[in-house]
């Protein structure tokens, strides 16, 4: 079964889009791609894929608009403002996105798994670094770790908060006492416009704190692109629900 709602949120001074597919199971978050709306991962065949899980009871999966990937690909205002959006972003996950899916769910603190590919494996890992309270699993796939890149140059300190390459190594305390029970899968295939290196040097930080994580190299058959992550996300879903 398939729902979609719509909000305002003060937090991105923007609506958003969350949409859910299931009934029963354990939630998921799947972030688009930079750009992509919360019904990217249905047009691309993505919740095709997660059917046979979804169908089964085992997870109910949510996505919602990337409204600073938005920002980023269309350059919008300067490099504070994307920054100031990014972490913006990553806070109406933590402080809207995630209440909805406990009513929805009617499991008031449960845990939930967040994944997603490319930039959306950025905001998987950033979510599950800040929040892990309430966050159990990442599976990040072919991710871009370090989005300087994206939001340009002197974009101050939002961007390092909202950068896990950044504040993990000066994390310490409960966050990361918290951070150190919880898990981090690091997919990347080796083929056209993969990067490995990217989840390899995420992982030596992680390591570095202690957090659990694990760099998993599918080949260079596996591009970055749509058909890689159709066959990925089943995968480690299958083992986690």
């Amino acid at each position: 079964m398939k729902m979609r709602d719509r909000w305002y949120s003060s937090r991105l001074e923007s609506d958003v889009t969350v949409v859910r597919w299931g009934h029963f199971g354990r939630p998921v978050i799947v972030f688009p791609t930079a750009g992509g709306d919360a019904e990217e991962v249905e047009r691309m065949l993505l919740i095709d894929a997660l059917a046979e899980l979804i169908e089964a009871g085992r997870i109910k999966v949510y996505s919602c608009d990337s409204i600073a990937g938005y920002a980023m690909v269309r350059g919008d205002g300067d490099a504070r403002y994307r920054a100031a959006l990014l972490n913006g972003f990553h806070e109406f996950v933590r402080e809207e996105m995630i209440p909805a899916i406990w009513a929805d769910c009617r499991t008031p603190g449960a845990d939930v798994v967040v994944s997603g590919a490319s930039i959306g494996a950025f905001n998987a890992i950033a979510v599950l670094c800040r929040y892990p309270e309430v966050v159990s699993h990442a599976i990040a796939m072919s991710g871009t770790f370090d989005v300087a890149s994206f939001i340009g140059p002197d974009a101050g300190e939002a961007l390092y908060f909202a950068t896990p390459l950044y504040f993990l190594p000066g994390l310490q305390g409960q966050a990361l006492q918290r951070l150190q029970h919880r898990f981090a899968v690091l997919a990347s295939g080796e083929g056209r416009w993969e990067n490995i290196e990217n989840s390899w040097r995420l992982a030596e930080v992680m390591g570095q704190k202690g957090i659990p994580n694990r760099v998993d190299p599918w080949g260079p058959e596996y591009d970055h692109d749509w058909p890689t992550w159709r066959a990925m996300l089943p995968h480690y879903l299958s083992q986690m629900s």
